[in-house]
């Protein structure tokens, strides 16, 4: 009886796991937690408490990617890394790197090209921008480090075409130790200039 209900629990997590990485995939929902809720609704499951990790959803949206847009999500990926890289050039002052979904590879036709940056202050890269004629709006972005520590950063971002630039604004000091991946917890990967043009070329 405990084995039945075991593999019940391990089906039931595939399945949410699977309808979570869809609703990321068509729906453009970035959160895990929330794209976890959704999938959770839908299934009849709304209070279940046997969720998958984000490291499940990952693996899954990666698999829904390469079964149902093996075509259109791999052109969507390099228009992104290519817009990735002009802004990156732009921003050169202030020592961009990518993260995120274009940098892993999972971003989506929903996806936003994400940068960090580093500057003294945030009204640096607010001038820079506004000496070229680019708006843009603020925001702020609470990123997590170690077990539980916390820490608020600014944002700003940018339309270059149809891709929406979100830059997450460090000073020197601060930035050091990038914030935690939400997808495994650990550090967070960071990618320069030379490292993206390195990913277009292998595409």
């Amino acid at each position: 009886m405990t084995k039945r209900g075991s593999n019940a629990d391990v089906r039931m997590r595939e399945r949410l796991a699977q309808e979570a990485a869809r609703v990321m995939a068509e729906e453009g929902v970035g959160d895990f937690a929330a794209a976890k809720r959704k999938a959770a609704l839908r299934l009849g499951a709304p209070d279940t408490r046997n969720l998958p990790r984000n490291q499940e959803v990952q693996a899954a949206l990666m698999e829904y990617q390469r079964l149902f847009q093996a075509e259109s999500q791999p052109r969507r990926l390099r228009q992104l890394r290519e817009a990735a890289l002009e802004a990156m050039a732009l921003l050169a002052p202030f020592r961009p790197a990518l993260v995120g979904s274009v940098l892993s590879g999972t971003a989506s036709e929903h996806s936003d090209v994400n940068l960090h940056l580093f500057a003294e202050t945030p009204e640096d890269v607010a001038f820079f921008l506004m000496d070229r004629q680019i708006p843009f709006e603020t925001d702020e972005r609470k990123l997590r480090y170690g077990v539980d520590q916390w820490r608020d950063w600014p944002v700003i971002r940018f339309l270059a075409g149809d891709v929406m630039i979100d830059l997450t604004i460090f000073d020197p000091a601060g930035g050091r130790e990038p914030p935690r991946s939400r997808v495994d917890g650990r550090p967070m990967e960071r990618a320069g200039e030379s490292a993206v043009r390195d990913l277009l070329a292998e595409a």
